[in-house]
């Protein structure tokens, strides 16, 4: 069945530009990238396109550090995308940045309309001023001591400490994270877009929750706008020195980051087709044209408030998203990947190592689903789908008959098959819309099951008629001839439907089977086959070791349940643990036992086995007390609710660690039962008396 054709403009997310690619982005790609691939397969006319977020703060010192330009930081990562890009089989139509002509262009004309709407407005609001730097000071380039708990070196608006919310200018001590200067309020006028604006929450609930985005987004969307609170106006404006785009007849004043970022898209866009000859304005102003978006769950405020209601005020020619399709994080065996915490996997490794980027697009298809749901690479995992998926039940469809035709049969596949193998080519054929639904409604894993039951039924077939038995059996050569054409025929369909998923296999099984995998449809006889060529290798554990290195708690914990296994081989029994080494008293005297008592304990984002821990071990700082901060595992044990407020006993000389989640100054004492007879884990306590700071001997 053909589908109505579609005009389609999709986007991902702008890479912020101070950076590589991370593996978050390389997921959200290949997300993207499937689904366009099965549009076009489909026939559908479809504009992919992407930019580098050039803009903001950060570049700017990040590129004054180095001693270039911000032009030239942005240049230099991006030389490095298409690496990336084309490594993983990535078919954007265009890329460009948003430190364009185009983008400047049209940010401004956006901002000049919603101007003359009346939702622009001009308020003298205070800011802190760094006098060393001469400039202004975003929330992240200020600290000082929480108002709420004072603990010192505080964010500009949050603390990490008590979780507190404030403004940088409630901050204790306040103080310039870039010269150390004690910043100055100063007066500035700003430009806000008036989200609060009766027209915007009107036009917001309508669009919010009229089926273009996915309910626990449509959910969130809902809960903003029925707030007590109501929408906040959206502060637009920076003052100079800024990296962006200049504010017209405003001087000193440039857009913030985020107006001109998603307005990256359509200066995208509009490159492509001015290179193209095609006309930007009548394509967005065609009513048949769907503008789709995929993005991250941390930038669904920007994308359902701000940008529907800036493309809908703005107008002609300009349109409001049909979709927002919104993904979760990409974790690593259950612990958040970070850039910044130096965890997780680096695509570019990945490429480097020579490990197969199909294995991954392959592996992120089957766990994507279409809900906001995070995504976890588990190694053991990717490893079993790979050989068993991939190599075990498809390639091994092909690697089992192809020879027979070529060797026995001059590459021609028999023209008559039996009533079996033609039921199954019809099952086959009769799946296809099923499994394109799936992938359209981004329901990738569920069009891998799919895929995988249909590969089984075929395996069976070829497993039912063993053509390798056939092969020594006189007088079936006609049945080997038959049943190995069945089997390249039901290759052929299931290539067809991991196509969009895997497209350089699909080519390389086009030019072994003489077929194109353009066309979803097509169905083209197919009559003589080239000789078979290794289509996959299998994926040897060892290879994890060179990919990335196991977050901290995995990694320590591996050896301990590796040693566990082999010992429940080699002898049943438990042993009981070997008695340590003696050690003398003066080796007793170096470790510094101190009681400390519990000031806070919470979860860590992101971590399967860690509480983080404030402990007051009787230490003050300019007459305020300063507890220290220690990362212990023993989540599994503890509510950290039930933690606050007793006393325990840490070992507090032991060298501070940079762990991924912060610095670690200490450790906490616990027992458990090594034999593991008692299940549990329990943190040390000392007698009631005890205060915090004495000394344990």
């Amino acid at each position: 069945m053909t589908a109505p054709k579609r005009k389609l403009f999709v986007t991902t997310a702008l890479p912020y530009a101070n950076g590589s690619f991370h593996i978050g982005h390389i997921m959200e790609y290949i997300q993207a990238d499937i689904w366009v691939r099965l549009q076009r397969m489909r026939g559908h006319e479809v504009h992919f396109v992407c930019a580098d977020d050039a803009h903001g703060t950060p570049i700017m010192l990040k590129a004054e550090s180095e001693g270039i330009t911000p032009q030239q930081l942005v240049a230099r990562i991006a030389a490095e995308r298409p690496q990336y890009l084309n490594g993983f089989h990535i078919s954007f139509d265009n890329w460009h940045s948003t430190d364009s002509e185009e983008n400047t262009r049209l940010s401004q004309d956006i901002y000049r309309k919603l101007r003359d709407a009346g939702l622009i407005e001009r308020r003298v609001i205070q800011q802190f001023f760094d006098p060393v730097k001469a400039m202004f000071l975003p929330d992240r380039y200020i600290k000082g001591q929480c108002p709420k708990c004072s603990s010192p070196d505080q964010n500009g608006d949050n603390c990490e400490v008590c979780g507190a919310v404030y403004a940088p200018t409630d901050l204790k001590n306040p103080v310039s994270a870039l010269t150390g200067a004690t910043p100055e309020l100063r007066d500035s006028e700003h430009f806000f877009f008036k989200l609060s604006d009766p027209r915007c929450v009107e036009f917001l609930k309508g669009w919010t929750q009229d089926g273009r985005l996915q309910p626990q987004i449509a959910n969130k969307a809902n809960e903003w706008l029925s707030s007590e609170s109501g929408l906040s106006d959206w502060d637009i404006s920076r003052d100079a020195p800024y990296f962006g785009i200049p504010i017209p007849d405003a001087p000193g004043k440039f857009f913030y980051v985020w107006l001109d970022a998603p307005v990256g898209y359509l200066a995208s866009l509009a490159n492509y087709f001015g290179k193209q000859g095609i006309d930007f304005e009548s394509f967005l102003a065609d009513p048949a044209t769907r503008q789709v978006h995929f993005i991250g769950k941390d930038i669904v405020n920007f994308h359902c408030l701000f940008w529907p209601a800036m493309m809908h005020f703005t107008g002609k020619p300009y349109k409001v998203p049909d979709n927002v399709y919104v993904h979760g994080f990409i974790t690593v065996s259950g612990e958040k990947m970070s850039k910044s915490r130096g965890t997780g996997i680096s695509p570019l490794r990945y490429l480097e190592i020579g490990m197969n980027p199909e294995w991954l697009r392959y592996y992120i298809a089957a766990k994507l689903n279409a809900n906001v749901e995070d995504l976890d690479f588990n190694p053991d995992d990717f490893i079993a789908r790979i050989n068993s998926d991939l190599v075990g039940k498809y390639v091994n469809i092909a690697s089992r008959c192809a020879g027979f035709i070529t060797k026995r049969f001059d590459g021609k596949l028999a023209t008559g098959l039996p009533a079996e193998g033609e039921a199954l080519l019809a099952e086959l054929r009769a799946a296809k819309e099923a499994v394109a639904q799936y992938l359209d409604g981004r329901e990738f894993s569920k069009a891998i099951r799919e895929i995988m039951a249909l590969a089984d039924r075929t395996n069976e077939y070829v497993n039912a008629h063993a053509p390798w038995e056939l092969a020594k059996k006189e007088g079936a050569e006609a049945e080997l001839h038959q049943v190995c054409s069945v089997a390249l025929l039901a290759f052929r369909t299931l290539t067809t439907m991991l196509a969009p998923i895997m497209p350089d296999t699909a080519a390389r099984v086009g030019a072994f089977l003489n077929c194109s995998f353009a066309s979803w449809d097509d169905e083209s006889p197919l009559t003589v086959i080239n000789p078979y060529t290794h289509l996959m290798t299998r994926a040897d554990v060892k290879i994890m070791d060179k990919l990335f290195d196991l977050p901290e708690a995995i990694a320590a914990a591996a050896p301990a349940k590796a040693e566990k296994k082999v010992e429940k081989k080699a002898e049943p029994a438990v042993e009981p643990a070997a008695e340590a080494a003696h050690i003398s008293i003066d080796d007793f005297g170096k470790v510094d036992l101190r009681i400390a008592k519990i000031v806070s304990a919470e979860h860590v984002e992101g971590a399967a086995k860690l509480l983080k821990l404030q402990l007051d071990i009787g230490e003050v700082v300019d007459g305020q007390p300063k507890p220290r901060q220690v990362f212990a595992g023993i989540k599994s044990a503890y509510d950290p609710a039930t933690l606050v407020g007793r006393l325990t006993v840490m070992v507090a000389n032991l060298a501070p660690r940079k762990m991924k989640f912060g610095m670690s100054e200490g450790m906490v004492l616990a027992a458990s039962d090594e034999a593991g007879e008692v299940p549990g884990l329990f943190i040390l306590s000392p007698d009631s008396g005890a205060q915090p700071g004495m000394r344990v001997r």
